[in-house]
């Protein structure tokens, strides 16, 4: 229910139709069309709320923090999943190997 999201969120109601409205935040919808807010929701909320309120960025900047957060997320799991594959492969020797030669796996800081 929205209400209860907003409440959660510390947001009026209508602030939070209008994030939606803005695609800032994309709950589910019920059959009936009704909202339907996951907790990483009102997680989301709270943070547009905090970037807005206390750090000034406005909803355009907003939109693309959140963009470029989710672009990064998608690049890390990537990272870990050819690391995961990299390792597999020299494990089974797929990968030839030489005395000579180093692999190094960067790994970003968290």
């Amino acid at each position: 229910m929205i209400s209860v999201a907003a409440q959660l969120a510390g947001m009026h109601a209508q602030t939070l139709r209008g994030y939606d409205r803005q695609g800032l935040v994309s709950p589910e919808r019920t059959p009936g069309g009704g909202r339907r807010y996951s907790m990483r929701d009102i997680e989301l909320l709270r943070e547009v709320q905090r970037l807005s309120q206390e750090q000034g960025v406005n909803l355009a900047g907003i939109k693309r923090i959140i963009e470029l957060e989710n672009e990064v997320d998608a690049l890390r799991a990537q990272v870990a999943e050819l690391t995961q594959r990299l390792t597999a492969a020299f494990a089974r020797d797929i990968v030839p190997r030489r005395q000579e030669t180093a692999i190094v796996v960067w790994k970003p800081r968290q």
